[in-house]
């Protein structure tokens, strides 16, 4: 080891942040238990102790693999006791040193420190007093051009001879990052020390040296400007003398604070302060004045970056969706989806939904508790009978009166740029010359386009992907399709009569009872007569009529109350007519007799299901086949088809092979005003024809839905749901399906499934056998 080392045992002290060179002398707190526990072996000893850095800072409890290897060995001149069990401890450097071993790590480092002291030179060799001089010359240097350090200090230090103590006292007043102060520790050797403070020291003045030309430039800067602001007030001042103050000058300024004090992107700030520029230079009664101001304080309005903070609790969220709505499973299960996912992802773009149903479901009202649920802001807009593409992308500034669209309209007042938006009746929008608005909202509904969206006016990118979309529509047929394939489509179908009594007792009646104030019991109203409400004076998917009905009833309470001071009105399924008047529909058709050629049908409409009677009747002629009824054209090729089904199958149901030659076949569908198209009514064209050629009574409690192929296959059809809720609302007790359509079943409730006796069927054999009363015999000829 030679004359300049030897081995000590000592205790070990490690710092946070600090490193201490030998020839140096300072004072440090000392706070952790085993750094105390250090320093009082020390002074039992012969007061040495070994200082030595660790790799983070941060850690509390370092381990032996967190502390650096080279220290210095130090000697501890005072203690200190301070409040709350710290210790001021004033130490000077003796030597570097670098640990060996560690002894033990509790309850204080102690280990074995080889102490490395610089060896005694009587003459410095001619590299380091080359070495040392640079290294004074550069100290020179960064004295004069830091303001951290005194010009005295500069004197002490050259007078210093030792290479290795002259390089240690350069670091300690120096050296600011940690990682420095270690690398000139490590050091062992004089020269390589020397080496590698010199190039430190040289990066430390280019720093010093590129501070000072910042803080000069930042000095003009705020000259400049100081000096602007005083000509400017000068100005101002002299304006004012002499009666020629412009207005624009102050409004410039209070615009130019409104700006930057909004939270504004980069390139909107960039773009709206070149508009105050132009603004600052035109005379305050100027048009285009008047058009830049509007544009700025649309820009300063806007929630650029404001938004609201999502409620992500889902069981909240759900008791909200609950306390609003009954029903409407698979509505409040996305919703609850959509907040488990963001509550995992956290950066969850809007989804974009479309709620298609019957009118008077509930679609609007539950965009409204949606936004409740997640906390955001709501805003509505209605799509109907919009032709105008500018309705949506907004006006060009070049026209007169130009304005944003309603897109960016809705979310200034919002006020938030993610908040729930719904675009009201989707289906109904319309085109003209002015463009087309169901394209310019291709844009706006896809989350991949809509972070940047661009308003005509603004001429700005606005960020969408946030804001939660929701659409509603009564049917998809007329949505265009790109626009479609943006949405997720959620189908709400009609109430059952279950689902509407509840709706109606948690919601409907208390409502009109406190609109025409009257008191909660102040109307007694059983189930039953709820239901006969709701069978003889409303037909609907949704709940509308039935909310009139029970206004009605409660106006006519109301003047009871205010006429006769009754305290309560009992309502009752006898006492119903004198409130509501001769009920408005039967559904009793069960009970009738069963009839030849009329057939009953299922068909779904976009205001939910409806039964549809088919009546057909021969009549003498040359084999032509009468439909009337405004059918449609897909309804005219499916009795085309039911025809020439029975004309392929004549013999086997006891027809003449010819019969077609003789008779014309009129096939009729009552209420003709209504269009009625589709091709579920197949087999019930099919079976209304059979009936009428055979004469075979088709039974009344019936209904049938389906497509029929020319060789007698059933094919599957659409709105099974509302079609079944239909039937069961008409008092038909067997419904017949196509056999494809089993999987549907799941989407009907059980208690309407279990009034309903619901028959799937592959082939026309199986639907004549559940649907006439007998089956007719093979013809005799056969």
């Amino acid at each position: 080891m030679g004359d300049n080392t030897d081995i000590k045992i000592l205790p070990v002290l490690t710092l946070r942040g600090l490193a201490v060179f030998p020839y140096m002398v300072l004072h440090f707190d000392v706070g952790r238990e085993k750094s105390i526990a250090a320093i009082e072996q020390a002074m039992v000893g012969n007061q040495e102790i070994f200082l030595v850095a660790q790799n983070d800072p941060k850690a509390d409890e370092p381990h032996i693999e967190d502390i650096h290897e080279v220290g210095t060995i130090a000697k501890i001149k005072q203690i200190l006791k301070l409040p709350g069990n710290n210790i001021r401890v004033l130490v000077e450097g003796l030597s570097r040193g670098r640990m060996l071993e560690y002894i033990k790590e509790d309850p204080y480092f102690e280990g074995k420190v080889e102490a490395c002291r610089d060896p005694e030179m009587e003459k410095v060799n001619l590299e380091q007093e080359g070495l040392m001089r640079s290294l004074l010359d550069l100290f020179d240097d960064y004295v004069k051009i830091s303001s951290r350090l005194a010009p005295e200090t500069l004197v002490s230090v050259s007078t210093v001879n030792d290479p290795g103590q002259l390089s240690d006292i350069i670091a300690a007043n120096v050296l600011v990052k940690m990682e420095d102060k270690q690398d000139i520790l490590d050091a062992i050797d004089i020269t390589d020390r020397l080496e590698r403070l010199y190039d430190i020291l040289s990066r430390e003045i280019e720093i010093s040296r590129i501070e000072r030309r910042i803080a000069g430039r930042v000095k003009k800067q705020i000259d400049k400007v100081q000096r602007e602001y005083y000509l400017r007030e000068q100005l101002k001042a002299i304006q004012k003398e002499l009666g020629e103050y412009d207005s624009t000058v102050g409004e410039v300024e209070e615009y130019k604070s409104n700006l930057e004090s909004a939270n504004l992107p980069k390139e909107v700030k960039e773009k709206a302060f070149k508009e105050l520029e132009k603004l600052s230079r035109m005379p305050s009664a100027s048009a285009e004045g008047t058009v830049v101001r509007n544009y700025l304080d649309w820009i300063i309005d806007l929630p650029w970056n404001d938004e609201t903070v999502d409620n992500t609790d889902m069981k909240i969220a759900a008791k909200v969706l609950d306390e609003d709505h009954y029903g409407l499973y698979k509505v409040k299960e996305r919703i609850l989806e959509y907040l488990a996912v963001k509550n995992l992802t956290k950066t969850m773009k809007g989804p974009i939904l479309c709620f298609v149903g019957p009118p008077g479901v509930g679609k609007t009202s539950i965009a409204k508790s949606i936004a409740r649920a997640l906390n955001r802001k709501f805003v509505r807009m209605s799509l109907g009978g919009v032709r105008d593409e500018a309705e949506i992308r907004g006006h060009r500034r070049t026209y007169v009166g130009a304005i944003p669209g309603r897109i960016i309209s809705s979310i200034k007042t919002a006020g938030s740029k993610n908040p729930l938006f719904l675009l009201d009746e989707i289906d109904k929008i319309g085109s003209d010359f002015r463009g087309d608005p169901a394209s310019a909202l291709l844009e706006v509904l896809d989350a991949e386009q809509n972070y940047a969206f661009r308003d005509h006016y603004l001429e700005l990118p606005f960020d969408l992907s946030k804001v939660m979309f929701l659409t509603t529509a009564n049917t998809l047929d007329t949505i265009p399709r790109p626009l479609l394939d943006r949405m997720e489509i959620i189908r709400i179908p009609g109430y059952t009569e279950d689902e509407k009594l509840n709706i109606a007792k948690q919601y409907l009646i208390p409502k009109q009872l406190k609109e025409h104030g009257l008191p909660e019991d102040g109307i007694m109203m059983s189930d039953n007569t709820i239901r006969d409400i709701i069978n003889y004076y409303t037909r609907e998917a949704g709940v509308r009529e039935l909310e009139r009905q029970i206004a009605a009833v409660c106006r006519k309470a109301a003047r009871r109350v205010a006429e006769m001071g009754t305290k309560r009105v009992r309502i009752t399924s006898s006492n119903l007519r004198k409130y509501l008047g001769i009920p408005i529909y039967s559904y009793d058709r069960a009970d009738e007799e069963d009839e030849v050629g009329v057939a009953t049908g299922m068909a779904w409409t976009p205001v939910g299901g409806d039964t549809l009677f088919i009546e057909a009747t021969p009549v003498p002629g040359t084999g032509k086949l009468v439909l009337t009824g405004h059918l449609g054209d897909v309804m005219k090729e499916s009795a085309q088809a039911a025809f020439t089904y029975i004309r392929s199958k004549a013999k086997e149901f006891g027809l003449e092979p010819n019969f077609h030659e003789t008779i014309d076949m009129h096939v009729h569908v009552p209420e003709g005003a209504i269009p009625k198209d589709g091709p579920s009514a197949g087999i019930t064209l099919t079976t209304a024809m059979l009936s009428a050629l055979t004469e075979i009574p088709i039974r009344r409690d019936v209904a049938m839905t389906g497509e029929i192929t020319l060789r007698g296959r059933v094919l599957p059809i659409g709105g099974l749901k509302e079609k079944t809720l239909a039937a069961h609302r008409a008092g038909i007790s067997t419904v017949i399906i196509p056999h494809e359509n089993i999987k549907d079943l799941e989407d009907i409730p059980d208690n309407i499934k279990n009034k309903l006796d619901i028959v799937a069927v592959k082939n026309m054999d199986e639907v004549l056998k559940l649907a006439l009363v007998e089956m007719p015999e093979k013809s005799k000829n056969e």
